[in-house]
C-alpha cells in the first residue's frame, strides 16, 4: 500500500476519543449552556419561529440555516473516474463537496446519497426535501440521466439546483477561454473546438461556448465525431451532430482551435497538436493522467496554451474556483435558480481576476514566481481567496438582473465588502 493510500485512508478515520470518523459535522451557531437557552433553542421558545414560518414561508431564511445550507446529492452511478460504485462508496467524496464548499466560501452542506438509480424517484425524493435547503448540488450521476433530473429539478423546485459535474467545469474553461480570446485576438464566433466526451461536464461545456458565440463545435464520443449520419445518439448528442467530413480525432483536430479533453489519458497526439491553428488552446481535463501533458505539447509547438485538471502544472481547471463562490452568491440573494447569465457571470469574473495582480503568498503556494497574466496564466488560483469576491459578487448581481432573487433590497458594493470581510475571515485575518 503507497504512503498517499495509507494517509488518505488515516485521514478519514477519526484521531481522538471524541473525535469522529468522515471529513463533517455539524458546528453550533447558538449556545445552549443555561435553562433559558435550551427553552429558546427547544421547547417552549422553538415555537415562536416556527408560527412565524408557518405564516410566511420565506422567514425560513431568517429563523433557520437554510439560507446557508446545501444539499450534496448523489446515487453513485459517475464517482470522479471510479464509475457505478454505489451511493455509499461515493459518500466519502459528496462529504468531501462538504469541506470545499465551507472552506472555500463558509456555505454549510450535507451530503444525502440516494440509493436508487431510478430518474422518476430521484426526482421525488430530492424534490420533497428541497425547501429544507437554500440550495441543491447534484453531484456525480451518469449521463445522460443527470441532464433529465437536473431539468426536472430546476422546473420543480424554489431553490437553486446545480449539478456541478456538467456546469463546474464549464464555467472554469469557459473564463480560460474568455482570455485566450483576447489575448490571440480570436473571435469566438471564428473558432474551430473540438470536445473530446460526450457526458455532462462535455455537453455543458459546448452550450456555454455556444453562449459565448462559438458556432463551430466537433463533438466525439466513445465510437467518434457525432455527426449527422449517425443513428445511435440520445437527444443530448444530437444537438451537437453536424453535417461534417470528420470522423476520427484526427481529421477533427486538423486546423483546431480549441481541443477541451473530458475523457481518458493520451488521447491526443504530438501529430494532432501540430495539426492545430495557430495560438491554440487544449484544456487537458483527464485526471490524474491528462489526454495529453503539458510538456510534450509544448514539445511540439511554443504558442499553445495548455491547462490541465492537475495542481503541478500551469492552468488547473479545478472546480473549486466555481460551485462554492456560485452558490455563495446565489444564497445571499435567496436566488430560486441558477441561470445561465448567472454561470456566464461567474466565468467573467474568473477571466477579469486572471488579470490582476497575484498576492505574494499565492505563488507562494504554488511555489512559482510567474504568476501574471499569460500562457501560464490564464485562470486564477483557487488559492487566491479574490475569487469568493470576484465571482459570488457577480453571481449575486446576475441573479438579481434576472428577477430569480427574492432579495430585493440589493446594494453591490455593500456586498462586495461583505465578501471580502468573509475572504479574510476564512484567511484567518479577522
Amino acid at each position: 500500500m503507497s504512503d498517499f493510500r495509507q494517509d488518505s485512508l488515516n485521514y478519514h478515520v477519526a484521531k481522538g476519543e471524541f473525535d469522529t470518523n468522515g471529513k463533517i459535522g455539524t458546528l453550533l451557531t447558538k449556545p445552549c449552556n443555561t435553562e433559558k437557552e435550551l427553552a429558546m433553542a427547544y421547547s417552549p421558545g422553538v415555537a415562536y419561529p416556527c408560527l412565524e414560518i408557518e405564516k410566511d414561508i420565506d422567514k425560513a431564511y431568517d429563523y433557520t440555516n437554510k439560507g446557508n445550507l446545501v444539499a450534496v446529492i448523489s446515487d453513485g452511478t459517475a464517482v470522479l473516474g471510479l464509475g457505478d460504485i454505489g451511493h455509499l462508496a461515493g459518500k466519502p467524496v459528496m462529504e468531501g463537496k462538504g469541506v470545499l464548499f465551507k472552506t472555500f466560501a463558509n456555505v454549510d452542506a450535507v451530503d444525502i446519497e440516494i440509493n436508487t438509480k431510478d430518474t422518476d424517484e430521484i426526482v421525488k425524493i430530492v424534490s420533497s426535501i428541497a425547501d429544507s435547503f437554500g440550495g441543491i448540488n447534484l453531484e456525480d450521476i451518469s449521463a445522460p440521466r443527470c441532464f433529465e433530473i437536473e431539468d426536472r429539478l430546476k422546473e420543480i423546485c424554489n431553490v437553486p439546483v446545480f449539478h456541478d459535474d456538467q456546469h463546474g467545469t464549464a464555467v472554469i474553461t469557459t473564463a480560460g477561454l474568455i482570455n485566450v480570446l483576447e489575448m490571440s485576438g480570436k473571435k469566438a464566433e471564428d473558432l474551430k473546438v473540438v470536445v473530446i466526451g460526450a457526458g455532462a461536464s462535455g455537453i455543458a461545456c459546448a452550450n456555454m461556448y455556444k453562449a459565448l458565440g462559438v458556432k463551430n463545435i466537433t463533438m466525439l464520443d466513445s465510437k467518434g465525431v457525432i455527426h449527422s449520419g449517425r443513428k445511435d445518439l440520445n437527444k443530448y448528442k444530437q444537438q451537437f451532430a453536424f453535417d461534417t467530413p470528420d470522423r476520427t480525432l484526427e481529421d477533427a483536430c486538423k486546423d483546431a482551435d480549441m481541443i477541451l479533453g473530458l475523457s481518458g489519458p493520451d488521447l491526443v497526439s504530438k501529430e494532432m497538436v501540430a495539426s492545430m491553428a495557430d495560438n491554440p488552446i487544449i484544456f487537458a481535463c483527464a485526471n490524474p493522467i491528462p489526454e495529453i501533458m503539458p510538456p510534450v505539447a509544448k514539445e511540439v509547438r511554443d504558442d499553445v496554451i495548455i491547462g490541465t485538471g492537475r495542481s503541478d502544472f500551469p492552468n488547473q481547471v479545478n472546480n473549486v474556483l466555481g460551485f462554492p463562490q456560485i452558490f455563495r452568491g446565489a444564497l445571499d440573494v435567496r436566488a430560486t435558480k441558477i441561470t445561465e447569465n448567472m454561470k456566464m457571470a461567474a466565468s467573467r469574473a474568473l477571466a477579469s481576476l486572471a488579470k490582476e495582480p497575484v498576492p505574494e503568498h499565492v505563488q507562494k503556494a504554488h511555489n512559482r514566481t510567474d504568476m501574471e497574466f499569460g500562457p501560464n496564466y490564464i485562470i486564477p488560483s483557487p488559492f487566491d481567496r479574490r475569487v469568493l469576491v470576484y465571482v459570488a459578487s457577480a453571481v449575486a448581481q446576475a441573479a438579481i438582473e434576472d428577477g430569480v432573487a427574492r432579495v430585493k433590497d440589493f446594494d453591490i458594493e455593500a456586498y462586495r465588502k461583505r465578501l471580502q470581510r468573509l475572504a479574510d475571515h476564512l484567511d484567518g485575518k479577522i
